[in-house]
């Protein structure tokens, strides 16, 4: 089989931005859960409470994600995470707006790395409003494939974080927090709710905190310091794993040119977990 074969695969599917699921996120992000008006635009990555993965009970994989062999690839490596994305925003999604996305599968590469094998598959997603042919956000999500945890592995040394920063929120991660985001997203992947699988399958100390939680709470972040300013584009990148075991912190600092803020996020021993840029108007 050529994993290859898989790229230039597309699939459209059509959603509405409707406000519950909106308020829902607001409550979990500790935030008044006012449904809001049609018309709201939707902050930036909101976008992932629609478009959900709606895959039948009998579809799903051991891992908790569909099986492998649908619109991705069947990559044969049992340990699968979201390593980064990048964003533009042309013009903004609202509340009541029917949408379609249409995603497509632009590359497949395998490599050898520090623990083995590794895929990595990049999609590129486009959502529109229904009916106009102007794109409203381009995505290009990243996806890492890796073999399963063996006894011996090392893991790569840690990066520190930044030492200063002008804005800082530490989070909880908790059960009920990953969960919470679990269910707004649809996502069944066992590592964030499952700790027997999460340790002894896949190898890891506890709960994974989810990474586009984290890269949403570095954009919380810049919306509640920076209420008016406008993200253009944004992209991250995950360095290193967070765990529900220990809080972490959501940080960011804007540059000189006024336009550009630096974001990252850093678990509590003050080591790097996520990389991310946005530029704003």
């Amino acid at each position: 089989m050529n994993l290859t074969d898989w790229i230039g695969r597309s699939e459209r599917v059509c959603d509405t931005a409707t406000p519950t699921p909106y308020a829902a996120l607001s409550a979990t992000f500790d935030r008044e859960p006012t449904r809001p008006e049609a018309g709201t635009p939707l902050p930036p990555l909101w976008h992932w409470l629609y478009f959900l993965p709606l895959v039948r009970q009998s579809e799903i994989g051991p891992d908790g994600h569909a099986k492998r062999g649908g619109f991705l690839p069947p990559v044969p490596l049992p340990r699968r995470m979201w390593a980064g994305s990048q964003f533009t925003f042309h013009k903004p999604l609202c509340i009541g707006d029917a949408l379609e996305r249409t995603s497509t599968i632009i590359e497949v590469s395998e490599k050898s790395g520090r623990t083995g094998k590794l895929v990595f598959v990049k999609v590129r997603h486009e959502i529109r409003r229904e009916g106009e042919p102007d794109v409203a956000l381009t995505e290009f999500h990243d996806i890492v494939y890796r073999e399963a945890a063996r006894p011996d592995d090392v893991a790569p040394p840690p990066k520190a974080a930044p030492a200063t920063c002008a804005w800082e929120k530490r989070w909880v991660p908790d059960d009920v927090l990953l969960f919470r985001y679990s269910a707004l997203t649809f996502n069944g992947h066992r590592i964030h709710y499952d700790r027997k699988y999460v340790t002894e399958v896949e190898g890891y100390p506890g709960l994974i905190v989810h990474g586009p939680m984290v890269a949403t709470l570095l954009l919380d972040l810049l919306r509640h310091q920076m209420p008016d300013a406008q993200v253009l584009s944004y992209e991250f990148r995950a360095v290193r794993p967070v765990f529900d075991i220990n809080t972490f912190s959501v940080c960011g600092e804007p540059q000189d040119d006024g336009k550009t803020i630096h974001l990252w996020a850093k678990d509590h021993e003050g080591w790097l977990t996520m990389d991310a840029t946005a530029v704003i108007a």
